[in-house]
């Protein structure tokens, strides 16, 4: 199977990479293909909504999200990953599945599995629910399938990561066939 990631967060060591990282090492048991693109770090311009593209062609910008775009094609799987930023997923990962529309029509007929992994430092629910319902709307919307969430609520620091969302995340990958 192939596995795109598509993180958000600016450090490449924080937390929501940490379990990232579980995740493909659980995934690679199976022998998936994984394809893991760190958002913060490409060019990639938000959506401007001017229809050039569509919502199933060329959007007007030649960024790094033609690249993006061409692999969740090929794939079998997404994964979005993300800390929690002011109560939202961070911006480059919001400007990343922002720029899905400019081909919707082919990304949505593919009826991909996906998974979410979040982390924040905050332990309430009222912190997260905001991307469970974001990420449960687009996976509707695009005709998904959710294999899984990783919410690490209490996660503020990798040495924060209680070990239990380590084991989650892990064998979150491995299930994947």
């Amino acid at each position: 199977m192939k596995i795109v990631i598509l993180t958000g967060s600016y450090n490449l060591h924080g937390t929501s990479n940490t379990l990232v990282d579980e995740f493909i090492r659980g995934a690679k048991k199976n022998g998936n293909e994984i394809v893991r693109f760190d958002t913060a770090h490409l060019d990639i311009h938000p959506c401007i909504g001017c229809n050039h593209c569509g919502m199933d062609g060329d959007c007007v910008f030649k960024d790094d999200m033609v690249k993006i775009l061409d692999t969740v094609e090929e794939a079998d799987m997404l994964v979005f990953a993300t800390p929690v930023y002011y109560f939202a997923m961070t911006a480059p990962l919001k400007a990343t599945i922002d720029r899905f529309y400019s081909r919707t029509g082919r990304i949505s007929r593919k009826r991909l599995r996906t998974a979410y992994i979040m982390t924040c430092w905050n332990t309430d629910d009222s912190t997260v629910e905001p991307l469970i319902v974001h990420y449960k709307k687009l996976v509707s919307y695009m005709h998904y399938k959710d294999e899984g969430m990783i919410v690490g609520k209490g996660c503020g620091t990798v040495g924060m990561i209680p070990d239990h969302f380590y084991k989650e995340a892990y064998e979150l990958g491995k299930k994947m066939k």
